[in-house]
């Protein structure tokens, strides 16, 4: 199973803006600051992405279901 990397991946690339390219002030908000903490949680929520879909690829097995003894001796 394929992790689902596009959110958190955004969320990264928003933050790194909003940290490294974004020179306006607000009055009592440090937007330098918000993006800091969007890119860390872009990157922690990339990381549980990962480690979810490592997971449950290990546990994912196919069924297979036999005929029935019945139905096997049957045929011609």
């Amino acid at each position: 199973m394929v992790a689902d990397a596009g959110p958190p991946i955004f969320l990264m690339a928003l933050g790194l803006i909003l940290w490294l390219a974004v020179t306006a002030t607000v009055a009592g908000i440090s937007i330098q600051t918000i993006g800091m903490i969007l890119f860390i949680a872009g990157a922690i929520w990339l990381v549980v992405e990962m480690i979810q879909s490592r997971g449950t690829g290990l546990a994912t097995r196919e069924r297979v279901v036999e005929e029935p003894v019945a139905y096997r001796d049957r045929r011609i």
